[in-house]
């Protein structure tokens, strides 16, 4: 009876999983995992450590070189993500799996759809379907609305209830919280709760210990892709879990002297942006940012922030107003013009615009240093050079890699990101347009990204910090504005005055700053 109760106790265990990838890189390493039948189970890591292919081992997604999984005391094959779904494995992926064009019904019927006559589409069903799920897990939402309509919040309650209508018992959650506000998050985890007391098993994968602490029973953390055992969340302190993580003590708030601003790095005066379809994205933006102060951009994605990057740094054209970086004008310029004034940006993907793929670390490192007169002799460049730069670069900003000559796309996330900031941080910038720069990675390579941002400012930088990270806009910011529908809707010129829930509140657009308190935005 002991034995049976134990074994109901553990739905799910991973046994000596290691994976290892073509090129080399030992992913996960003799990696034991268990979960419980009921719990919120966190696992975290550094980027590297092992987490994502671990989880991707258990949705199907790879294969592993050795171990095996049990479902429920027995031995399982998932060969694929479809044979994880029948096993009552779900996935909800940090970035959704959605077709916006599409209803929410449309969406979480898709592969599974009701039939009429046993041959036409049932959209009614469908929406009785969804109706029906999303009332008995307490998971509300309109079936009939477009998804492209919906808030970051709402979208995510489609991919749990995607998942939960295919059969999931085990949830795995990436980063969940990433692009949420703090209204949001305080709603999934209502929701997260729900789902647990109803037997539901939850993997929680995040970066933000805050929220580890706030929602999950029990922890898994995985450093160099091994395990560094399994921990009480309860008795089990934020700083504790970083330093198993890192193998080191880390820094979890951000220190720096009050900021001492000095003369306008770059302005803008009544900047729109409007989309193909004719409809204003950007609306009206004056901002000035000044040497030596870091302003934040808080604003749930999709309220314009990423086309105002794309404005500031050349990769789109303004529909109306005008940028100024050093008293120039700048809206017409390309991309490297602007970047031939010593801007430097981290871009939102950066994947896509960050770095290329295939080709090297180094290459990638030195891709804006070919035409300096330093790194070239007559009509040749000084590979040497630049090869010495880049074995700088991948130690000065810890990139774990076999050699700079490897290919980026065989880095972690964290270390693809490392690669970016080492580039753009290295190019003595006298402006940082910062999208994101922290997303998706450890706390080890957070407090690093964050220590370098605030030493720039310092040395006279003038830094533009776009990030759906509250606690990092918050705690680095110097002064801080909000974006709602493309429109500047709060300005703080003190960040430290404003909390997590009051900025909630502007993100969401359910509070907004009269034109008389925005006065502050162009004089700040």
């Amino acid at each position: 009876m002991e034995v049976y109760l134990e074994a109901m106790e553990e739905i799910l265990r991973m046994e000596s999983i290691t994976k290892v990838y073509p090129n080399g890189i030992v992913a996960n390493k003799n990696v034991d995992f268990s979960v419980r039948k009921g719990e919120i189970h966190a696992i975290v890591g550094e980027n590297g450590a092992g987490k994502s292919t671990l989880m991707k081992i258990l949705f199907g997604m790879e294969q592993p070189e050795e171990g095996e999984i049990k479902l429920k005391g027995e031995t399982i094959n998932i060969s694929s993500p479809s044979a994880a779904i029948r096993y009552g494995i779900g996935m909800v992926h940090q970035h959704f799996m959605l077709v916006p064009s599409l209803t929410v019904a449309e969406n979480l019927v898709m592969g599974i759809e009701p039939k009429r006559n046993n041959f036409f589409f049932d959209y009614k069903k469908a929406v009785q379907m969804t109706d029906e799920v999303s009332k008995k897990y307490n998971l509300s939402i309109d079936p009939k609305a477009v998804v492209d309509t919906l808030a970051v919040g709402k979208k995510q309650k489609i991919e749990i209830l995607k998942a939960l209508v295919r059969g999931a018992e085990i949830l795995i959650l990436d980063e969940p919280t990433a692009v949420l506000t703090p209204q949001e998050t305080k709603e999934l985890f209502e929701e997260l709760i729900n789902l647990k007391n109803q037997g539901f098993t939850i993997i929680f994968i995040s970066h933000k210990l805050k929220e580890v602490k706030q929602i999950t029973d029990r922890l898994t953390i995985l450093r160099n892709g091994r395990s560094m055992g399994v921990h009480d969340t309860k008795n089990t302190s934020e700083q504790e879990i970083s330093r198993l993580m890192v193998g080191r003590d880390v820094l979890l708030k951000v220190e720096k002297e009050p900021a001492k601003p000095g003369k306008t790095v770059l302005k803008t005066n009544q900047l729109s942006y409007y989309s193909d379809a004719d409809t204003p994205v950007v609306k009206k933006i004056d901002m000035d940012i000044k040497t030596g102060q870091i302003l934040g951009i808080a604003g749930v994605e999709g309220n314009g922030q990423g086309e105002l990057v794309d404005l500031l740094t050349g990769m789109k054209k303004a529909s109306g107003g005008h940028i100024l970086i050093h008293g120039k004008e700048t809206t017409e310029l390309s991309v490297k013009e602007v970047r031939d004034m010593k801007v430097s940006h981290i871009p939102e993907d950066r994947m896509i615009y960050g770095v290329s793929g295939d080709g090297s670390i180094e290459e990638n490192l030195i891709s804006d240093r070919f035409d300096e007169k330093k790194y070239n002799i007559r009509l040749l460049m000084n590979v040497k050079k630049l090869t010495e730069l880049a074995k700088q670069l991948v130690a000065d900003y810890s990139i774990r890699c076999a050699s700079e000559k490897q290919q980026v796309r065989m880095l972690s996330g964290g270390n693809i990101q490392k690669v970016v900031v080492a580039r753009e941080f290295s190019s003595e910038p006298e402006l940082i347009i910062a999208n994101q720069p922290t997303r998706g990675i450890d706390v080890g390579s957070t407090e690093f990204i964050r220590k370098q941002l605030v030493k720039l400012r310092d040395k006279g930088t003038a830094v533009l910090l776009v990030s759906a990270d509250l606690n990092e806009v918050l705690e680095l910011s110097d002064s801080l504005m909000v974006m709602y529908e493309g429109e500047i809707v709060a300005y703080f010129q003190d960040a430290s005055v404003v909390t997590e829930m009051e900025l909630g509140l502007y993100m969401l657009g359910l509070k907004r700053m009269s034109e008389k308190e925005l006065g502050g935005v162009m004089s700040g």
